[in-house]
């Protein structure tokens, strides 16, 4: 089983990067596929290893295996220990979006000042690591430990888009403020949120524009001040939990918010934050079109019909739906009188051809729920 907080680790590092790993989320993109009991990271969605200890293998040979740390909602960490045993669990009482869980990771991971965190979803995927393994490498050198006459930045790693994507946000870079060399790098000015398909498609063709994949990189004393200058009434009331033991009475108090609203917008604004680019095969796995285009099936259209709603799946098409014993299962030429299910059932349009390779995934995916 993992080793629970609090994080106090003496023994001697090959390397003072340390990495922290979100894992967590309500299942809702994947659904049925993915459920608030089993989310997208805990999923073996490409193979046999899930997205989450995919995400941690790509550390290998970056960070000592004693440094890296998982912050889950309380809920997931039994699910974190069988697939991560070595990693260190940080448990939050209840999910409460990207910031508090990397203030919590700040305050809960005893590390020097000076050394560097790192900051992964565990959800996304990387086709080719060991040139992100190299992004890493130089964001870690070029950027976290100083960049733009910064001594401690934000650095947030950024992908390079290839189509006006509408599902992910965007980081707007100064131009005028540009570092070549063996990362990419800017001295980013805003951020975009989700955009129309008309802004979208702007932004794919200025220089330097880049998708926001919720990388983070900064010194331990860079994202502790940025937290206090922008985010105290998160940072205060985890501290001072922490420090007591009262962690679980004060958390559901915590405002649930991403670090992009928390302190990466307002530190832009400052101008503490630099982007990374980088182009690695890079994707999210968001939706099932993602998923299924990243297994080699790609334009399948889907829609999902939340639990108890009418839905019909043609001939051609195939619904997904998960049963009550847990098992998922598929069919076409279905309507919702004709399945068992309490859930929400996903209808793949015109994926009929396709139903022996969408099974396989189902197959690896059917796991019935153990009790909590």
């Amino acid at each position: 089983m993992p080793r629970d907080a609090p994080c106090r680790s003496p023994s001697p590092r090959q390397s003072d990067l340390y990495a922290v790993i979100l894992a967590g989320g309500g299942g809702t993109r994947l659904w049925p596929l993915s459920s608030p009991e089993r989310p997208k990271p805990f999923l073996p969605l490409l193979g046999e290893r899930t997205l989450l200890q995919l995400t941690a293998d790509r550390l290998e040979g970056l960070v000592d295996p004693d440094s890296v740390f998982v912050v889950t909602d309380q809920r997931y960490a039994r699910l974190v220990g069988e697939q991560l045993p070595d990693a260190t669990v940080l448990a939050e009482p209840i999910g409460r979006n990207t910031a508090p869980a990397i203030a919590l990771a700040t305050v809960a991971i005893d590390r020097a000042d000076d050394e560097v965190m790192l900051v992964l979803p565990a959800d996304q995927t990387v086709e080719r690591a060991e040139a992100f393994a190299e992004v890493l490498r130089d964001a870690e050198r070029d950027l976290a430990r100083g960049a733009f006459g910064l001594a401690a930045p934000l650095v947030t790693l950024g992908v390079q888009p290839t189509r006006p994507a509408t599902e992910f946000g965007y980081l707007i870079p100064d131009l005028d403020q540009h570092q070549a060399g063996r990362i990419d790098a800017y001295r980013l000015k805003s951020f975009q949120e989700k955009p129309s398909i008309d802004r979208a498609t702007e932004l794919l063709v200025q220089p330097g524009v880049a998708w926001n994949a919720g990388m983070f990189m900064w010194q331990r004393r860079a994202i502790r001040a940025a937290l206090q200058a922008f985010a105290s009434r998160l940072l205060d009331p985890i501290e001072l939990a922490f420090g007591s033991g009262a962690l679980v009475e004060i958390y559901s108090s915590i405002e649930s918010i991403s670090i992009d609203y928390a302190v990466m917008e307002p530190g832009a604004a400052a101008g503490q934050v630099v982007m990374g680019s980088m182009d690695v095969g890079w994707n999210d796995l968001g939706s099932w079109t993602s998923l299924l285009g990243e297994l080699g099936m790609p334009s399948i259209e889907a829609t999902i019909a939340p639990a108890g709603e009418p839905f019909e799946a043609g001939a051609g098409d195939l619904a997904i739906w998960r049963s009550p014993s847990g098992r998922l299962a598929s069919a076409s030429g279905v309507d919702a009188t004709m399945v068992e299910t309490t859930g929400p059932v996903a209808i793949l349009s015109g994926a009929h051809q396709l139903t022996a390779r969408i099974d396989a995934l189902l197959a690896r995916c059917s796991i019935p729920e153990a009790p909590q």
